[in-house]
C-alpha cells in the first residue's frame, strides 16, 4: 500500500498545477481556450494557411487579435511559422504535432456540438 502512496504523490509532484497563475502550462491553456485560440487551431487542422488565408477562415477577428493570437501559439510551441522572404513577405502557419495533439479534442467537441445541435431552420 505505501508504494502506491508514494506512487501517486511522485505522479502528482511532475504533474504542472495549471490553477496556479505561475505554472507554464497555465498561459498555454490560456492561449489555447481563448476565443480565438480554439477557432485558429481548428481552422489549421486540415491544412496549413497563409495569414490572410486564416483570417478569411474565422469570421469576426482583427488582424491585430490573429496575429496576437498567432504570437501565443507559436510560443508556446502549438503552431509553426514560416515566413517567405518575397516581397511582400508570405508567412504562412500549420499546427505543429504538439498543436495536432491538443486540436484533436477541440475538433472532436466542435463535431459534437454541430451534431447534436438542431438545424438552423428548425431553431
Amino acid at each position: 500500500m505505501v508504494v502506491g502512496v508514494q506512487r501517486r504523490q511522485v505522479e502528482q509532484a511532475e504533474r504542472y498545477d495549471v490553477f496556479h497563475t505561475d505554472c507554464p502550462a497555465h498561459d498555454v491553456v490560456d492561449h489555447v481556450t481563448s476565443k480565438w485560440g480554439v477557432w485558429v487551431l481548428i481552422s489549421l487542422r486540415s491544412n496549413d494557411l497563409r495569414f490572410h488565408e486564416l483570417r478569411g477562415s474565422i469570421q469576426g477577428i482583427s488582424e491585430k487579435m490573429l496575429a496576437q493570437t498567432l504570437r501565443g501559439l507559436v510560443q508556446d510551441g502549438l503552431v509553426w511559422r514560416q515566413v517567405e522572404p518575397t516581397t511582400p513577405p508570405q508567412v504562412t502557419y500549420g499546427l505543429t504535432e504538439f498543436g495536432r495533439d491538443v486540436g484533436e479534442p477541440l475538433t472532436d467537441l466542435l463535431d459534437r456540438i454541430t451534431r447534436r445541435r438542431p438545424p438552423r431552420d428548425a431553431e
